[in-house]
């Protein structure tokens, strides 16, 4: 199957729907944990439920994200006068500030392999012969670890460089951390071995974040096969959604439900 968002996260409300009622069990269909939502869902779930344990079906198989990745949101702005392309060359210009203080923040990461960094949403001027008085982007940094404070002063030098104004909103947080305890582990090891797979332990941000957040021991749990996730040739394996559906189950079995 081809369509966006049909693995991510389509196959894994499919794989949820598809289970009997189980005694213990909540399945819980949340909103805003793509994007700007910043967990909003999830975490009015958790506030309200107090669980005992939380998995996230989320992922391919046989991924389980065992571990937290951290991220943080925000909106950079760069100010400057703007004015005439050629007869206002000389003054600071907000655009080549932004191109700067993002080339830095990709420095810090460059290389690691427990952070990343995404710039989208892009915007800066309006006619080709004027000088932009705004230029301004999203940004997103994902880290196991904080990287905030390298990256306002990343931005703080670009633009100190080219003298312009600088504004960093952060649109939203996600924590960094684990609370998957050892029953929780092997439960997934052997719900894995069920449908012949080994677990692919793996940090990453999913709705189990916001359990994570309170100490409440969760992980994310992939249910299917595919590819080209966030992208518009995403796509899936049907067959692979039965085989998700197993392992789920044994995971639930595992912790002592069904």
């Amino acid at each position: 199957l081809y369509a966006p968002g049909v693995g991510d996260n389509t196959s894994g409300v499919a794989v949820l729907l598809s289970l009997p009622e189980l005694p213990g069990v909540v399945r819980g269909f949340t909103v805003g944990e793509e994007g700007l939502g910043n967990l909003k869902g999830a975490r009015a779930l958790v506030e309200a439920l107090s669980p005992e344990v939380v998995v996230a079906v989320d992922g391919y198989l046989p991924g389980v994200v065992d571990r937290a990745l951290g991220s943080v949101r925000l909106r950079v702005r760069l100010q400057g006068p703007g004015g005439h392309a050629w007869g206002d060359r000389r003054l600071p210009h907000p655009v080549f500030a932004l191109a700067e203080g993002l080339c830095r923040v990709r420095a810090l990461v460059e290389g690691r392999e427990d952070a990343s960094v995404n710039a989208s949403g892009l915007e800066g001027g309006q006619a080709v012969n004027a000088l932009p008085q705004e230029a301004a982007c999203l940004l997103e940094v994902r880290a196991l670890a904080a990287l905030l404070q390298g990256v306002e002063a990343a931005f703080a030098e670009a633009a100190r460089a080219h003298r312009v104004g600088l504004a960093l909103e952060v649109l939203g947080r996600r924590p960094a951390g684990r609370t998957a305890t050892p029953r929780l582990l092997q439960a997934a090891e052997r719900a894995l071995a069920e449908v012949g797979e080994r677990p692919q332990w793996l940090p990453g941000s999913t709705d189990a974040s916001a359990a994570i957040e309170r100490g409440i021991p969760a992980l994310g749990f992939g249910v299917y096969r595919g590819g080209g996730a966030h992208t518009p040739g995403e796509w899936v394996l049907p067959s692979s959604l039965l085989e998700g559906q197993r392992a789920l189950l044994a995971l639930l079995r595992g912790l002592g439900v069904g």
